[in-house]
């Protein structure tokens, strides 16, 4: 008999052929029929039970939204409630706080080398201009500017400004009008 009831009381977890065995398995043949009679009343009664906690839940659910619409709540304030939530609690975690650490290091790292780049490119292009090569291009660019000026403004070595010669032509413009009479044909053309 404890071979028997050894069998029966087996400590292994079903394996998934036997608990297809147990599904597939026709228990009916071996219940009374008075047993079968209880079963289904306990079956109506609990499909009865959960159909009331059904229309219980969704009447919850209804007077839990009515509250809520006169309190002023949405879908998107509890949305934004709940992104804050967890974004405060992702920002107290141990992995965020190591990340922000090292990205700002990393920012701090980064900003110094475009200040160390800027530096160095303002220090070469200050050694360009006091290179050789770079004054003679100075001087000839200064050399050509004073000849032209000079060319435009007549003998004065300052080359006159813009205002100056503009003054001067019509300053001799006036005085060609002056003595009109006086003037042949000849000096107008030379003019």
């Amino acid at each position: 008999m404890e071979a028997q009831a050894q069998g029966l009381l087996e400590t292994e977890p079903l394996q998934g052929t036997d608990e297809d065995a147990v599904a597939s398995a026709d228990f009916s043949s071996m219940l009374s029929e008075e047993e079968k009679e209880e079963l289904k009343a306990e079956l109506v009664q609990l499909e009865d039970e959960i159909t009331t906690l059904r229309q219980v839940l969704s009447a919850k659910e209804r007077h839990l939204v009515e509250i809520k619409q006169k309190l002023g709540m949405n879908l998107m304030n509890e949305l934004k409630q709940n992104f804050s939530k967890s974004w405060h609690d992702m920002q107290t975690t141990t992995a965020y706080k190591k990340t922000h650490e090292t990205l700002s290091h990393a920012g701090q790292k980064a900003t110094a080398a475009f200040s160390n780049v800027g530096t160095a490119i303002s220090k070469k292009f200050g050694d360009m201009r006091n290179s050789p090569t770079f004054k003679s291009f100075e001087e000839r660019v200064e050399t050509t500017v004073t000849s032209l000026k000079t060319k435009v403004g007549g003998t004065n070595p300052n080359g006159g400004s813009f205002e100056e010669v503009l003054s001067s032509t019509a300053h001799a413009s006036a005085q060609s009008l002056a003595g009109g009479s006086r003037r042949t044909k000849e000096e107008e053309l030379q003019c």
